[in-house]
């Protein structure tokens, strides 16, 4: 039997995927609420296919609870914020289930850390954390890092196709949890040591942050000097070897947006370009503000009121609003003491900010500036709803002529 403890955007699909596949499951979360909801029978946000994985692990046994459980194979996926300050990872979460683990689980048992970490952070944290209980690494306790590589959205189709890397110690032991995860996955798992491991997830994170910084960097300088920055990048991506991302009002998620910060944490004198790259990202949304109230000027608008950002979540057609672009660029309007920007997401059921609107009609109704923050497939498909407004639009999914852009 598998314990995979903490069943939020990670934890729970992997558990169902699982268990879906014939793996006895018991997914463990502290959150006596969310487990409750699951053994409900519902699962706890929203994602493609997700609801028909869930049916499938029910059927094949999968069980919730807040209790962790004896068995010799234990999954951690638990958050793994960092330091504001300071950029490293705060692993507070990580060793407090593991903590939790040990003192539970029998000798010999597997413990895989699925939460990405810094390089070095189960060196540094777990190891002395179970040493400190009285194990012995390699002999009574294994310790594994599986970094997981899916993206909201697209969760159950990347679970099943990606490649995976698996670190361990000792190399029985990866390919013990190689085969645990050969279960159900079809892409190539490679099995390598733990700080490799550790460090080829942050690495692919930040990699995609870096390319995503160029194009936010490209576009600033193309508003500075009246120039078209789709049409730049558009010609420049004919070359057979270029291939430059498109701009956007920020970064979000819990994945591009965090994980670049634990290399510049841990290397501060030494990640320069990846700390540049993410000052860029962080900096969009209040780019965006200012854009916003250029275009009022420009418009001769007063009333912030008026205005309404188009999507809360940080991605098109998910429900995830962590490190929203949108919440950030709400955080920033509120230092400037202005009202409030009325918000809108067909994503979000719950009340989550002021003037947050639960209806595309009535939000337009209300609004004589719409921004596009998200490009979710509802407004792709009711842009003739934008007739008459002035909008500006981060994401250049415009089909009209006028929208202003980056």
């Amino acid at each position: 039997m598998i314990n995979v403890i903490g069943l939020g955007y990670i934890g729970l699909p992997t558990a169902l995927m699982m268990a879906s596949h014939g793996v006895e499951v018991i997914g463990t979360d502290y959150n006596k609420k969310l487990v409750d909801t699951l053994n409900a029978g519902k699962t706890t946000f929203k994602e493609k296919g997700l609801d028909a994985l869930f049916d499938e692990a029910i059927k094949s046994g999968i069980k919730f609870t807040t209790e962790y459980q004896v068995t010799d194979t234990y999954i951690v996926s638990v958050p793994t914020p960092y330091d504001k300050f300071s950029k490293k990872v705060d692993a507070c979460y990580v060793v407090a289930a593991v903590g939790n683990v040990l003192d539970v689980c029998p000798k010999d048992a597997t413990i895989v850390i699925e939460s990405t970490v810094s390089p070095g952070t189960i060196d540094k944290y777990v190891r002395p954390a179970v040493e400190a209980k009285g194990f012995v690494i390699g002999k009574d306790i294994h310790l594994v890092h599986a970094p997981e590589r899916i993206i909201p959205g697209n969760m159950v189709y990347e679970l099943l196709h990606n490649n995976r890397t698996i670190g361990a110690d000792e190399r029985e032991i990866g390919e013990k949890v190689k085969s645990v995860y050969a279960s159900f996955c079809g892409g190539e798992i490679v099995v390598t040591d733990i700080r490799t491991a550790e460090m080829t997830k942050v690495v692919e994170n930040t990699f995609r942050a870096v390319n995503i910084a160029f194009a936010n960097e490209l576009a600033k300088i193309c508003r500075h000097d009246n120039m078209d920055v789709y049409e730049i990048i558009r010609i420049c991506n004919m070359h057979p070897r270029v291939n430059i991302l498109q701009p956007g009002p920020g970064v979000g998620g819990h994945c591009i947006s965090v994980d670049p910060w634990f290399l510049v944490g841990d290397y501060p004198s030494l990640a320069k370009v990846i700390d540049e790259s993410m000052k860029t990202n962080d900096g969009m949304p209040e780019f965006v503000l200012n854009r916003i109230y250029e275009i009022m000027q420009e418009k001769d608008m007063t009333d912030t009121s008026r205005v309404g950002l188009y999507g809360l979540t940080y991605k098109e057609n998910v429900d995830d609003m962590r490190e929203s672009p949108t919440l950030q660029l709400l955080e920033s309007q509120e230092r400037h003491l202005a009202t409030p920007l009325k918000v809108y997401d067909p994503f979000i059921s719950d009340d989550v900010v002021p003037s947050q609107y639960h209806d595309l009609d009535k939000f337009l109704a209300d609004v004589d500036l719409v921004v596009i923050m998200v490009k979710h497939n509802e407004i792709k498909e009711n842009m003739d709803k934008l007739a008459g407004k002035v909008v500006f639009d981060t994401q250049n999914i415009c089909t009209f002529e006028g929208a202003y852009r980056l």
